[in-house]
């Protein structure tokens, strides 16, 4: 009995050993190791963006076209911080956030309609709000630099912004989520504008008011017939430092982005060290630059004004359904837009169509959706 047991224990021994080895040549395949990733690959794709000058008329390379085939087509609005901040209020973040959610709900429109969309936002009321702060309270705390108040300021709107988005689209049922970069945007130290401001920040003065500012050192332009502003230097954006991370949100296709913020930090490349530098890059320029690398399909710069004009503040002015690039260069080089206002819209505008082949529209915030309709605003064409 004994006997007949152990040779039954052994058979079933024999027999396990032998499904056991089976089953690890037919069905088992064991796991590959994983190679380690070199900084030099970590890195790669983030070193082929040709540098910008003004006069390169922003040699820019698409270096985004392996995504892959998107669910939703991209759209990078380029959003004016006179959108958050307008004529007229006093500043109070009440004021932002209530102006934010109206901006907030035609945004989350172009999301219904089946856009990705992606936000730059711009920082000028705000800059020179966190610039006379400092000024003004410097005798007790140390004052910050521009590019420490740009990312201040990034902070500030990309908080705002980000909220209500994300109210708004809790609200009407859609699943995304949003998510604000700080975002450094490299500029070359020898670019000629750090030799004369150009770029309006903070509020509007009356030319009195102005005058008195100018004899404190404040360097002070009049912006399209709408007041006085303090003016700072606006170089040329190169290059986005945090480029990578933005495009993999963009390809995940569930988030929402608000990026280059003001423009971006400006931070000039020393020695291979990077370091922020004084001014406020434009966010239209900026805008055109992610647009740009990121293969947006549209690019849409919202301002306060509906459409584009030619004569503007003369009674010949008159609106401009579309123009095309060429038409967009000669406008231009006559001097129809203003240095600080339009021009660099239509500037973005253009290069992004040149470069792509793509749309570039400019119009007001509350026309949004009617202009990608094509009712309304000024539609770039190649």
């Amino acid at each position: 009995m004994l006997e007949g047991c152990t040779k039954i224990f052994a058979l079933g021994l024999l027999l396990g050993t032998v499904l056991t080895l089976l089953f690890k040549k037919f069905f088992f395949k064991p796991q590959e190791p994983v190679n380690s990733i070199s900084e030099d690959e970590l890195s790669s794709g983030s070193e082929s963006e040709e540098l910008i000058s003004e006069d390169s008329d922003m040699q820019i390379e698409i270096v985004d076209e392996t995504i892959e085939a998107r669910k939703n087509p991209v759209i990078v609005i380029a959003l004016g911080g006179n959108a958050l901040l307008q004529k007229g209020d006093k500043g109070t973040i009440e004021d932002q956030r209530k102006n934010a959610k109206v901006a907030c709900k035609q945004i989350v429109k172009l999301v219904q309609k089946g856009f990705s969309v992606h936000v730059v936002h711009g920082n000028g009321p705000q800059a020179g709000a966190v610039f006379l702060q400092n000024v003004n309270s410097k005798e007790t705390i140390p004052s910050n630099p521009l590019d420490v108040v740009v990312s201040e300021t990034q902070g500030l709107i990309g908080y705002i912004i980000q909220q209500e988005l994300q109210n708004e689209l809790d609200k009407q049922g859609i699943k995304k989520h949003v998510a604000t970069i700080i975002t450094r945007m490299e500029v070359s130290a020898e670019d000629p504008a750090f030799k004369t401001p150009t770029k309006p920040i903070g509020k509007f003065y009356t030319e009195e008011e102005a005058k008195e500012l100018e004899k404190d050192g404040y360097c002070m332009k009049e912006d399209a017939g709408r007041g006085w502003r303090i003016t700072t230097f606006s170089p040329q954006p190169l290059r986005i430092l945090e480029r990578p991370v933005i495009e993999s949100l963009i390809k995940d296709g569930n988030v929402i982005t608000i990026s280059c913020g003001g423009g971006g930090i400006p931070v000039v490349d020393k020695d291979g060290e990077i370091q922020g530098v004084e001014g406020v890059i434009d966010k239209d320029r900026a805008g055109c630059l992610l647009a740009t690398q990121v293969n947006a399909d549209i690019f849409m710069i919202l301002t306060d004004v509906e459409q584009c004009y030619l004569d503007w503040g003369k009674e010949t002015k008159r609106p401009l359904d579309s123009m095309t690039v060429e038409e967009a260069e000669q406008y231009l080089e006559e001097g129809h837009f203003a240095v600080g206002s339009m021009y660099p819209k239509v500037q973005s505008a253009s290069r992004f169509t040149k470069k792509t082949k793509r749309t570039a529209i400019i119009t007001s915030l509350d026309k949004a959706l009617e202009a990608i309709d094509g009712n309304t605003g000024t539609r770039m064409l190649n």
